[in-house]
């Protein structure tokens, strides 16, 4: 598999589109995602191959944390690693601001994507009840603690 990560752009929003009803029952409108993409705060990251997006992750910047907004992958092409790639390309972008943890939600049906998160050191911190507006499913709130500047910058000089 040979996928290119690069940033969202509009010219992508029909293609993000079809993922996103694919994905979720009560999805994002395309003004919610043209607004994430024009937004300096916000980091917007597709994953494609031959040109064809596969999958996206956005993720916005707060106060203190980094809130991982969405992430989807078409169904035809999950189970293929494309959601940890965008996940540690986000984290990548955003390392260079170590104060910021990250934090999301996630339906507490969706299995999957909670084993995902917790491969990347998210940890299950709470619940909002009847989030999912959709069927009042709960969320599972999640965190990732901002890495110690320490551990990155050893994490850094190890790569080099």
């Amino acid at each position: 598999m040979r996928l290119d990560v690069r940033l969202l752009e509009l010219r992508d929003l029909d293609a993000i589109e079809a993922i996103e009803r694919a994905s979720y029952p009560a999805g994002w409108s395309r003004s919610m995602f043209a607004s994430e993409l024009a937004k300096p705060s916000s980091v917007c990251l597709g994953a494609f191959e031959r040109g064809r997006l596969l999958g996206y992750a956005i993720v916005s910047r707060y106060v203190d944390a980094w809130h991982v907004m969405n992430v989807a992958v078409a169904p035809e092409h999950r189970r293929r690693g494309i959601a940890s790639v965008l996940l540690a390309r986000v984290l990548e972008a955003t390392a260079d601001d170590p104060r910021r943890g990250y934090t999301l939600e996630v339906r507490v049906s969706n299995v999957a994507a909670i084993d995902l998160y917790e491969r990347f050191a998210f940890r299950r911190k709470g619940l909002r009840r009847g989030y999912y507006t959709d069927n009042r499913e709960d969320a599972v709130i999640m965190w990732r603690d901002p890495e110690p500047a320490s551990a990155a910058a050893s994490d850094r000089t190890a790569e080099a």
